[in-house]
């Protein structure tokens, strides 16, 4: 768990940093869109709601030492769900290096389809938001083949790879027009 920081302002109430959670085992990432002045308490509730919720209770969490990890609520919450919480060495980012690679990812992807003008379209025109690209992201990491496990993260959290929109779409268009795509 890490954050992403100094992003630029995006989405309807302006983000500007995203909390990182990376699965150890099966490598699948989520991205939390947040503000860098959250308190421990939004960051616990934010945890809860977007993750905790959707995928279960971690049995052991690698951070580093901010403030909001290190807080009385957090420590009250692990305790509360018997979780355990690992914090790194002070100036040894090697501690949380699987959360620290997937930082240099995401932030090199956000930087590529923001800096190079996709545009998204939504009900006010044209956008170059990175809180948007968030879910897209996700799915283009968790369909990837991880180099380390030689699977995909969702074969290895839940026994199938998820359906890809694009695969789909390719398989319409060679029935509707033969070739060799």
């Amino acid at each position: 768990m890490d954050w992403v920081r100094a992003l630029l302002p995006a989405g309807d109430t302006s983000y500007n940093a995203c909390l990182e959670l990376l699965d150890g085992y099966t490598k699948t990432p989520m991205f939390l869109p947040c503000h860098k002045d959250d308190t421990a308490i939004d960051t616990a509730i934010m945890i809860w709601n977007k993750a905790i919720s959707h995928t279960s209770l971690f049995q052991n969490i690698i951070s580093d030492r901010d403030p909001k990890f290190t807080s009385e609520l957090l420590t009250n919450l692990h305790n509360l769900f018997g979780t355990k919480p690992s914090l790194s060495t002070a100036y040894h980012p090697q501690t949380d290096g699987l959360a620290e690679r997937m930082i240099q990812t995401l932030d090199d992807i956000i930087r590529r389809f923001c800096d190079y003008g996709v545009e998204f379209e939504d009900s006010d025109g044209f956008t170059h938001d990175w809180c948007t690209l968030i879910p897209a992201l996700e799915l283009a990491y968790k369909t990837s083949i991880h180099s380390s496990t030689g699977k995909t993260s969702e074969m290895l959290a839940k026994g199938w790879n998820l359906s890809q929109p694009w695969k789909s779409t390719l398989l319409d268009l060679n029935m509707v027009y033969p070739c060799h795509i």
